[in-house]
Formats: structure tokens, sequence, C-alpha cells
């Protein structure tokens, strides 16, 4: 069985760096991670000259006794392949490994991730090193499973390298087949831009105004994608041939450009996730006035949680972060810590494992604080990881509990990855997607991202009462008929502004919009506009609600017998003009909605469509707290997690069991500054 992420428990860890300090530490480290609750460690994600000093010279000497001392003490660990940092023996030699910005300039040796995935000697020694690193330690019993790379595609998630080029051109011929396909997919008809070889054909480069075409782009970020996920998958193959049968493969963070879910599928046993809640501190980026703040972690843990309905952190915050060439954040207040940790575990994690045990005294990450400063004494983040280590022993009941939401967010990696670079397409979806989420919060309403694609059966649907999709730009037919199959067996679904208008190429549709969606949602739009800036917010009277319909308007006609008009704008030249309508569709409903959603129109969609809420009839919660369920075996545990910097009032409606407490309540509870309470019904 394997030894986390198995339904049976929590499990604490923390990231730690032996090529970083003395040897003479290690012992007492190891000691005081147990000692304070810590059973998993990983390394080795930078420590590639620890194994090869050299070209073709392998030396095992200081990992064998470093898992040695580990393996003496009980302590588990997880080793990691080094390729985010190739050593500079490498660069200088092979210069071809690396990537490049836009303007075909080399990233240099000295930070990280400076590699570029296509390089056939990058491919070739990377393959080396995981091949040894897999062969001498995949045996090892204090080795419990492996981490590949560091963080895929974080940095640089754009790659422009002579290697990345050669790469694309096989992509694409693989894809379309020949020049002329590829002509018409890609319209190259506009601007003369029409190619006669694939010789012709690059990575996309500077141009004026940096106006390069938006299909060629789509299908770029498809191809880094297509890139990083075989990076991944050749590591996941070694080490599978040596790791031992129970040991699980994993990579941590979800970034850019990047299909993880097609990449855990293919090649991982679960997705972890790094999270760092203080990011919302930022001294440059911090906003007083918004209501989330360091909530919007939850975002990215809902979308970790699309991946891997399980999953792990392998970086959880634990002092204060910053490099120092960018980022400057406090320190953790107290309380904090504990906070974002069950933030992680209300949202799916059952592994927690801390960045990082000492802060390092040395390059780029000196400021970046784990448990321990400079000094390493005691000090008080370590006795609140004590604390929550001695919580998460409680806990483990809740272990592999799964989270339970009625109301989805669909998404799909087309309509992702042409939203980066089709600003048309980024300011609804961007507009839309925080206020959704900003929504789901404030009115402690569950949710779960949910992840299409052609492929996608109706069934994995059919458990949400309501479904957005905010701005299904790029629809195909077969994602058509699944939408159509969830709202006739009575789903509710919401569509947004400029639905349907592109094909899977990215090209605009010459049919009446919303293009293919028009008979599921009963809609036609003759006309739509951008909102002026001289119109202010337009606003649309929703049975006497008043909504916004931000940043996009769609201009609506009801089409067919079950199509009606619930809401019309009130404001702009084409006041009285239908804004939303409801399309009965079989058993189900689906609502297209002319604009982009801001917060109050998201929550008068939950509100009218019943779906806000949900456990409204045992909790009453104030906004600055944060609900989210996870279920087991028939019991419900209920997470509550303040964070406020102030005590604040809730009300328990329905007698439930407090889970710290160790007793029933019901009546007015407090939640102190930063307290999580769990209740269970």
């Amino acid at each position: 069985m394997r030894e986390i992420i198995n339904g049976e428990r929590f499990v604490m860890g923390t990231c730690y760096y032996p090529e970083h300090w003395d040897r003479a530490l290690w012992e007492e480290d190891l000691e005081r991670m147990l000692g304070n609750g810590i059973e998993v460690i990983r390394i080795a994600e930078f420590a590639w000259n620890k194994i090869e000093p050299e070209e073709g010279r392998y030396t095992y000497e200081f990992f064998d006794s470093f898992l040695e001392l580990a393996h003496r003490k009980g302590m588990k660990v997880i080793f990691c392949t080094p390729t985010a940092t190739p050593p500079v023996w490498l660069t200088e030699k092979y210069p071809e490994v690396l990537n490049a910005d836009q303007d075909g300039l080399l990233y240099r040796h000295g930070a990280r991730r400076h590699y570029n995935y296509n390089s056939p000697v990058y491919l070739e020694l990377s393959r080396n090193i995981v091949e040894k690193s897999a062969s001498h330690y995949g045996g090892h019993p204090a080795v419990i499973g492996w981490q590949i790379d560091n963080e895929v595609n974080c940095e640089l998630d754009e790659f422009y390298s002579e290697s990345d080029t050669i790469a694309f051109r096989h992509f694409l011929q693989k894809r379309y087949g020949s020049v002329e396909e590829l002509n018409q997919a890609w319209g190259t008809v506009f601007w003369n831009q029409t190619y006669n070889n694939w010789e012709e054909i690059y990575v996309p480069r500077k141009t004026a105004h940096n106006t390069n075409n938006p299909h060629h782009m789509l299908d770029y970020f498809r191809f880094v994608s297509d890139s990083a996920r075989r990076f991944v998958r050749m590591q996941s193959e070694i080490i599978r041939k040596y790791c031992k049968k129970e040991d699980f493969i994993t990579t941590n963070g979800i970034f850019g450009n990047l299909d993880n879910h097609e990449m855990r599928t293919e090649s991982l046993d679960f997705i972890t996730y790094d999270s760092y809640p203080n990011f919302a501190y930022c001294l440059d980026d911090y906003k007083a006035e918004d209501p989330i703040k360091d909530r919007k972690w939850s975002r990215n843990l809902a979308e970790t949680r699309a991946i891997s309905p399980l999953f792990g952190i392998m970086e959880q915050q634990s002092g204060a972060n910053g490099w120092t060439t960018r980022m400057e954040a406090p320190t953790p207040r107290p309380g904090q810590i504990t906070l974002w940790t069950m933030q992680s575990i209300a949202h799916g994690a059952d592994f927690i494992s801390y960045f990082r045990w000492r802060t390092c005294t040395v390059g780029t990450e000196m400021y970046w604080h784990g448990i321990l400063d400079y000094s390493g004494r005691d000090n008080r983040r370590l006795r609140e990881v004590g604390e929550i280590a001695r919580k998460m022993e409680r806990m483990k009941e809740i272990a592999g509990a799964r989270c339970e939401a009625k109301v989805g967010i669909l998404k799909d990696y087309d309509n992702l990855w042409d939203a980066r670079h089709d600003r048309w397409h980024g300011r609804v979806e961007e507009t839309s997607q925080k206020s959704l989420f900003t929504a789901l919060q404030l009115t402690h309403t569950p949710f779960d991202y949910v992840y299409i694609n052609d492929h996608t059966n109706w069934e994995e649907l059919r458990k949400y009462d309501l479904l957005f999709y905010p701005h299904a730009v790029i629809l195909t037919e077969e994602r058509v008929k699944l939408l159509e199959k969830y709202v006739s067996e009575g789903g509710k679904l919401v569509m947004g502004c400029r639905t349907g208008y592109k094909d899977i190429y990215g090209r605009c549709v010459m049919d009446k919009l919303p293009g293919k969606a028009a008979a599921l949602t009963g809609t036609d739009i003759p006309e739509y506009s951008f909102v002026a800036p001289d119109d202010g917010k337009v606003m649309a009277d929703w049975d006497g609600t008043k909504v916004e319909a931000a940043v996009f308007n769609d201009l609506l006609e009801p089409a067919g017998e079950n199509a009606e008009v619930l809401a019309s704008y009130t404001s702009s030249y084409y006041a009285g003009t239908p804004a939303l309508i409801r399309n009965r569709y079989g058993k189900g409903e689906t609502y297209y909605f002319g604009g982009a959603f801001a917060v109050d129109t998201a929550k008068a969609f939950l509100e009218k469509l019943g779906a806000g809420t949900p456990y409204g009839g045992w909790l009453a919660l104030p906004e600055c707290c944060e609900l989210a369920v996870r279920e087991k075996e028939g019991k419900k545990y209920l997470f509550v997690l303040n964070y406020a910097s102030e005590a604040v009032k809730a009300e328990v409606k329905a007698e439930m069991f407090d889970f710290f407490e160790d007793q029933k309540v019901c009546g007015e509870v407090e939640l102190g500054t930063y307290e999580v309470k769990i209740f269970v019904n």
C-alpha cells in the first residue's frame, strides 16, 4: 500500500536539502522533524551535480549516506529527478539545450528551468540521469515515491529554441499531414502568410506589434503542452522500471500551456500542488479592498482537485516568501499556517509537505523562509506545525473523503489556450472566472472545476445540479452533444456571451451565433458589442433584480418554442433587447446570458437557480468564512475556515458534532482569529 494518499490517514512532510547543510546537521534535523510529526521529506530536485558531477561520471555516495541515515531514523523519502536545473558543465558544453526568448536570445545558466524539452542532447542526458538515479535508488527502503522534475512549465512556459522549431514542425506534420491542410486551418491567406514547405514554419517569432497569427499561436500552445507531457512521460516510464510496486510517481504544481489532466493520466499516480496563499499579501500586489485575498488559493486547490480528486501538497506555505529579485511577503501570523494547511485539506489534500525545513542562507531564495529561520532554533512556526501534526492525527478518519459539490464550472484546454492569446476572449474569461469564484466563496457554495474534451462521458456531469460554461468560445459537435445529453437528462446549464463563435482551429464560424450551441440555448444573436467606455455598467432587469452584463454584450433573440426571455438590457442604445434567455431542453434547462458575469450577477444566478448556499439550513456564516465539504461513508465533514484577523460569530442551525471540541453543538459559535472548525453531520 502507498505510504501517502492512501485513504487511511493524513501525512505531514517537509522539503529538505541535505546538499545545503553540513552533514553534522543531518541527524539532528531528522530527529527534530520526526519529533514534530514530520514523517516524509522531499529531496534532490536541484542536485544533478551530486549524482553526475561531470558528464558520464556518476557518484552515489552523497545520497547513499543520507538515505541510510534517513532509513535508520525512520524518515521516509520522496526522491526527485533533478532535471529542473541542468548543471553548468552541461549548458556550457551543449548550449543548444538552453531555452530562448522570442528574439532567439538564449537564457543563460544561473537561474533554473533554463532548458528546452526538445533538444535531443538534453533528452539523452535527462534519460541518463533519470536512469542512473532510478536504477540506483529505486529499491532503497527509505524511498517511498518519486517526484519528476520540479514545477513543470513554471517561470517559463514558452519555448523558442532551434530545437523547438524542429520539433514544432514534426508536431504539425503529424497533426495536419500536409502544408496545404495547415494553410487552410491557419487561414494563412490572410496577410499573405501562405507556406510552401515545412521549413518555412517556425515557433512564433517576434513580429510588428506582436501580432502573431492566432491559429498558429493556438497550435503552438498545444505543442508546448505536448512537449512537456512527453518529457514527463519519458521520465515516468524509466522510473516505473525500477521503483518498488507500492511507490508512487508525481510531480508538483499546475502551470500554463500544459494539459495537466493528460499528464496525470499518462504518467502520474496523482498530482501535487505548491500552495502559497501568502502571495495575497505580497507588497506589490496587495489590495486591501479585496474580500478574497488568501482564499484565492482555494481556486487553485479546486483546479488541482479536478486533476486528482485526492492529491498532495508538495510545498505548503510555512514562512515569509520572496526572492532577492522579486516578491516580498510577510511572515505568516499566528494561526495562518494552520489555516492554510486546513484550506488544503478541506479541498482534498491528504498529504501536506511544508516548504521548507531550514531557510537557505545563500542564493536567490534566501528570503523564501521555511519552518526554521537561519539560526535553526525552535520558533513559533515550528510549534504551530507540531500542533497541526497532532490535529492531523486526530483527523485520520477524514482521510480519503471526497469533496462534495453540486455546482461545477466547465473548462477545456482549447478555450484556456485560446483566451491566453486572444484579447477579446481573454477579457470576458478573466472577468467571469474571478467573479464566479468570488460569488461561490461569499455565498458558501462548494464547487468543482470540471474539465471536458471530445471524449468526456456525460455521466461525469450528472452529479452536478448546475453547471456554468462561462464562455465556450471554441465549441465542437462532440462537446455540444455532451452538453445536450446533460441538459436533456435534467441538468441546468448556464452559458455566457461569446459562446460558439470559433471552431477547433480558432477560426470564426460563419454560422448564425451562438453557432453549434444555438439549438441547445434557443438563442439567436443578430448583433453584439463590447461595452462602450461611456456606457458605464450595462445592466439588465431579471424579474426585478438588476444584474450587470459586464465587458461584452450579445444582443439576443429567442429562437424556438421552448425559449423565453427572462431579462432585458436596461441601458445603452439596446435597452429593451433580451439579455437572458431560458430554453427548456428535454428534462432540463439552458440559460444563455449575453454578458460576462460580474460578482453580483453570479450571485443572482446561484440564488434564482436554487444552487447558492446549499448548506444554509445547517450553517449561517459570515462572508469572511469559507465552507468546504468532504464526504466519506455517509458522513459529511463541513470545514469552516475563518480568514479574518479577528474572532467572528457563526450559527449552527441544525445540531452537529464539533470535531475538535468533541461535542455536539447548536446555536451560536465563535471562531477565533484564523480558526478552523470541522462540523460533522
